[in-house]
């Protein structure tokens, strides 16, 4: 997911600068400008697997052209207009629990899911990636090198594709749709308490790299049912960190302290809170901690206030993200409050009670120690 966090970003703040386009009568929806714009800002969402093909493939070894094209048959426009179809449509062939099968190959009943949910996955493109990586080498082994270039290719697309939808399309469509509801069902059972503590505690995935799994839940989220309360608690526990690094920047009275804070603030009030939290906050007495509790309190508000994100972007800069497509509503206006008050809680207990200026002369340093692929943490 690394390489097109940025993209992802952007993508939901076009998205978001649309909402208010439509919202205040600039663009009007049906015409080929909104057309156009939405096509911008979705292209990056419909076209998930192709892209996360790619990259997973890059990472588990596999060849990225022929894994991006297998996410492409799973948006193909006819096997989308397959899993498309309306419930009155919806062609049953066999039924197993919840699970519909409406549509075959070669007679195997296949489930599509409804609602076109893989083109906007990215779990079962990673396991076609992880599936290609042990098949290529078998094939290169046993195809001769004479037609190698044409035949392997040939078999790997046919074979991966025909396991993805067959098989392992639907059990992790599943499984992932269960993870979403699960964590929707946390969050609807006590969404202030799920934003308090999520709040609080979820910049310590950062540090350990952890929270690239979430990552996914909320692309889920965003796909169906279309927005992400988990991803609007992340956005306060962004801005809390920025609020540390910015009682840093007004209270120290290092030059060299000062230097630092200040771009570490603006980059964690955009959403990206590892160069505060590195460079500062892990470094300097109590700072992470007291940043932390500016996060659990903006989660508890987050919660209070219903907070929901309609994009990937958070922090300040990713206000467009909290529009409702729909027209602006309650969301809009939590995401300022909570987002204010844990700027406020974060920078005063950080000011107040977050480190001295001895705390300068007897600094930590923080190695780029690895745990597998996560981030460097402070030691």
């Amino acid at each position: 997911m690394i390489p097109v966090i940025g993209v992802l970003a952007a993508s939901g703040i076009l998205k978001g600068i649309l909402a208010l386009l439509t919202q205040f009568d600039v663009v009007d929806t049906g015409t080929s400008t909104y057309t156009f714009i939405d096509a911008m800002a979705s292209s990056m969402f419909y076209f998930l697997p192709i892209i996360i093909g790619f990259t997973s493939a890059r990472r588990l070894g596999a060849d990225p052209i022929i894994v991006a094209i297998i996410g492409g048959v799973l948006t193909f426009p006819s096997v989308v207009a397959m899993a498309d179809s309306s419930a009155e449509d919806y062609h049953v062939i066999a039924r197993i629990g919840r699970t519909v099968f409406n549509s075959d190959f070669f007679g195997i009943p296949v489930s599509l899911p409804e609602g076109n949910a893989y083109a906007y996955s990215i779990f079962p493109i990673i396991v076609a990636a992880w599936l290609a990586s042990k098949i290529e080498p078998w094939l290169k082994r046993w195809i001769p090198a004479v037609v190698r270039s044409i035949f392997a290719p040939l078999l790997e697309i046919f074979i991966v594709s025909t396991l993805v939808l067959v098989v392992f399309g639907p059990i992790v469509m599943t499984i992932s749709g269960a993870i979403a509801q699960a964590v929707t069902w946390v969050l609807s059972l006590s969404y202030p308490v799920a934003g308090f503590l999520i709040g609080g505690f979820y910049q310590c995935l950062v540090i350990f790299g952890l929270h690239w799994a979430v990552i996914p839940i909320i692309s889920q989220q965003i796909a169906d049912p279309g927005y992400s309360p988990l991803n609007a608690i992340v956005s306060v526990s962004m801005i809390a960190q920025g609020g540390g690094a910015l009682a840093l920047w007004v209270k120290a009275k290092s030059p060299r302290i000062k230097q630092l804070a200040g771009p570490a603030t603006i980059s964690a009030l955009c959403g990206v809170t590892e160069p505060a939290m590195y460079g500062l906050n892990l470094k300097y007495g109590r700072v992470f901690i007291t940043a932390s509790i500016g996060g659990a309190v903006g989660g508890l508000l987050t919660g209070l206030f219903d907070v929901n994100m309609w994009g990937f972007t958070g922090a300040f800069v990713g206000f467009p993200s909290f529009v409702n497509p729909e027209g602006i509503d309650g969301s809009f206006t939590g995401f300022w409050i909570a987002s204010f008050v844990t700027l406020a809680v974060s920078f005063l207990a950080t000011y107040f009670f977050g480190f001295k200026e001895s705390d300068f002369e007897t600094e930590r340093t923080v190695e780029k120690v690895r745990l597998g692929n996560r981030e460097p943490v402070a030691r």
